[in-house]
């Protein structure tokens, strides 16, 4: 698929696949033109992608991860990032656990006294 049908199925933009290049995340074949040309399995890749920033992993970490994925295994600095980042993730989640937490409380006071 060409790079703007790849932005479209992936909720992305094309300006963010191409950094995804620049980054060595995404590499895509080239057409006999010069058109960037992606398989299917790009969709996902871009979503976890996305998935992973969110998270706030960097370029290098998730390239880490994607050579971890590729191979099948880890070396023991590649799973101590993973359970670095494993942890930091937890510690995020329990944040905002806490927040929503006091949100709903606030939102019981004041649904009781309006």
């Amino acid at each position: 698929m060409r790079i703007g049908e790849l932005a479209t199925r992936s909720g992305v933009s094309v300006r963010a696949l191409r950094y995804y290049e620049e980054q060595g995340l995404l590499v895509p074949e080239r057409s006999a033109s010069g058109q960037r040309q992606y398989p299917e399995a790009a969709v996902e890749m871009v979503r976890f992608f996305q998935q992973m920033y969110a998270a706030g992993l960097t370029s290098k970490n998730i390239a880490e991860l994607l050579s971890c994925y590729d191979v099948g295994h880890t070396d023991a600095q590649q799973r101590g990032m993973l359970r670095a980042e494993r942890d930091r993730i937890r510690d995020r989640v329990a944040q905002l656990q806490d927040a929503l937490h006091r949100l709903d409380e606030i939102i019981a006071v004041t649904d009781t006294h309006p």
